[in-house]
């Protein structure tokens, strides 16, 4: 208490005693993977597309975490925590050779690229002259030797423009109708550079020296490391194997790193397919990945996983990698499927990549634009032109039971999202958005009550528990998120003596019961018609 000692008037702040609750954020997704560049095992904060290439680079051929990323910006998403593993792109060394696919067929052995091999171990060849630029070879063609032509370029068009052609020994493989000047559109070094797969074009003068070449043909100097690249083997050398991705958390690494980020929600690891695609390990790799991320999910308790299918299987397929070969149960996860096709701004073409990204992003705009606890599905997926298979109804009908969310194209609607279950058996927590509730609201009550800690434990203290969570949880359900007519119908929370008796206060414990009525998506709408005989009756007065 303050010490008055002398006449007069006297303010005072005092705490009004309410502490309101305040709602988390559920939209920050995290994204696992292989990248060109950036930060190794380090949990890195992008906010947009331009973030994440000048941290890790542009799309890299033959991997999806870049895809996954854009993606989830392009269909809503606003933060994402990106963890680069493995060094440079390559396959995952947890099975090499041999392996099996999801429907007990063989696949071919192919050699298990490690974290030094890959695209990013060619070397360019010795750069040919080129007018006032200079061409070099990156990647062995099929024959072994490259040469490139430059002709006149087709229709009329100012003096600089002309056509860029890639030959693999007498074969054309590449055409580009490019521009000498720096200042157009489809200047030649960037054109090549985000489309060429076998050169690189740099400049070789000053920007106000660069003049269209002449007409020619240049050979290319294809060095011998393009030309045979080294594959490590998966016993030697450091390469992305499982232990990699299920990481450390002492030493904050893969999934181990992302226990430090609290506001995380979602996690994805879209390269996982990828290093199944090519060959470099087999389901059971895969299955031991998929489990350590659902375990990490598990032990965070805030999150959930999305889980990725294998590529090129057909529902029947699906169905038995899922109840067979993968077998998970866990209200942390869920599993969409088939794989979407967007188009690759890389290749210039489409391709096919797994959904999770895409998924994490309708996530996030799902709780922007109507909130957590509707039911993320019946949602266009942004950026994808065609799916890998078209599910019907009744392939449907297998599928979701046991927990696949389909992804369907629908005439005039588009393409969407037409599932919202976990992995989980137990029909309390079948839907995602219920197990997606829960998350934030327990979150919200824990950050909201900190306050709680060491103050007196009586009833006073009661009092303004059950009054300030009992605010927050009526505006839950004034917006919708709680089912009931009245507020006693939608939640109660009990803390008082009956919850705290003498021996749990003399423990220094508070105890508090809290209930809630989730709403539950309407999954099937059913209109019952019968067949109605007007006029059998005369209304009376």
């Amino acid at each position: 208490m303050p010490s008055y000692l002398s006449p007069g008037v006297y303010v005072e702040e005092v705490a009004s005693g309410s502490r309101p609750i305040e709602g988390v954020g559920t939209s920050v997704a995290a994204f696992v993977g292989l990248a060109p560049d950036g930060p190794l095992n380090e949990p890195t904060l992008v906010t947009n597309w331009t973030q994440y290439v000048a941290s890790f680079g542009e799309f890299t051929d033959g991997y999806f975490l870049a895809h996954s990323v854009y993606g989830f910006f392009n269909n809503g998403g606003s933060a994402a925590y990106v963890v680069r593993v493995g060094g440079a792109p390559g396959g995952v060394a947890g099975a090499p050779g041999e392996g099996t696919d999801a429907v007990g067929g063989q696949r071919g052995r192919t050699a298990v690229a490690g974290g030094a091999a890959a695209p990013a171990a060619l070397t360019a060849g010795e750069p040919a002259a080129l007018g006032t630029f200079k061409v070099s070879a990156v990647a062995p063609g099929e024959s072994g030797t490259l040469s490139v032509e430059v002709t006149d370029a087709e229709g009329e068009g100012p003096a600089e423009r002309f056509r860029l052609v890639v030959k693999d020994g007498a074969k054309a493989v590449e055409t580009f109708d490019v521009s000498a000047k720096k200042s157009a559109r489809n200047y030649v070094v960037t054109q090549v550079k985000e489309r060429s797969k076998l050169i690189s074009v740099q400049e070789g003068a000053a920007a106000s020296q660069l003049a269209r070449p002449d007409n020619q043909t240049v050979a290319l100097d294809v060095p011998a490391a393009a030309q045979a690249p080294a594959v490590p083997d998966a016993s030697e050398g450091e390469s992305v194997g499982i232990a990699e991705y299920l990481g450390d958390s002492s030493d904050r690494t893969g999934f181990g790193g992302l226990e430090a980020v609290d506001e995380i929600s979602m996690v994805a690891v879209p390269d996982l397919m990828a290093a199944y695609q090519r060959g470099a390990i087999d389901l059971e790799a895969v299955k031991a990945v998929q489990l350590g991320l659902i375990a990490h999910c598990e032990l965070m308790g805030d999150r959930l996983a999305i889980i990725d299918p294998p590529p090129g299987l057909n529902a029947r397929q699906i169905r038995v990698w899922r109840q067979e070969t993968s077998n998970y149960d866990s209200k942390y996860a869920a599993l969409y499927y088939p794989w979407i096709k967007v188009f690759d701004p890389a290749g210039g073409q489409t391709r096919l990549i797994p959904p999770s990204g895409h998924v994490a992003g309708i996530w996030a705009r799902n709780d922007s634009e109507r909130g957590v606890h509707k039911a993320p599905a019946n949602e266009v997926v942004r950026g994808a032109v065609d799916l890998e298979m078209q599910i019907t109804r009744g392939e449907q009908d297998l599928l979701n039971p046991i927990g696949v969310n389909c992804i369907r194209t629908f005439p005039g609607r588009g393409i969407r999202v037409w599932g919202a279950r976990t992995l989980s058996s137990d029909p309390a927590w079948r839907y995602l958005n219920v197990r997606r509730y829960f998350n934030y609201l327990e979150e919200s009550i824990l950050n909201g009550t900190q306050w709680v800690v060491f103050e007196p434990n009586d009833q006073a203290l009661w009092a303004r528990i059950r009054r300030n969570i009992s605010a927050f949880l009526v505006t839950e359900w004034r917006s919708g998120a709680l089912f009931g007519a009245t507020p006693e119908d939608a939640y109660y929370v009990k803390c008082d003596a009956e919850t705290n008796p003498p021996e749990s206060v003399d423990l220094g414990r508070v105890i508090c019961q809290i209930g809630v009525s989730p709403v539950k998506p309407a999954e099937f709408v059913i209109f019952r018609l019968a067949q109605f005989s007007g006029g059998s009756g005369e209304l009376e007065e």
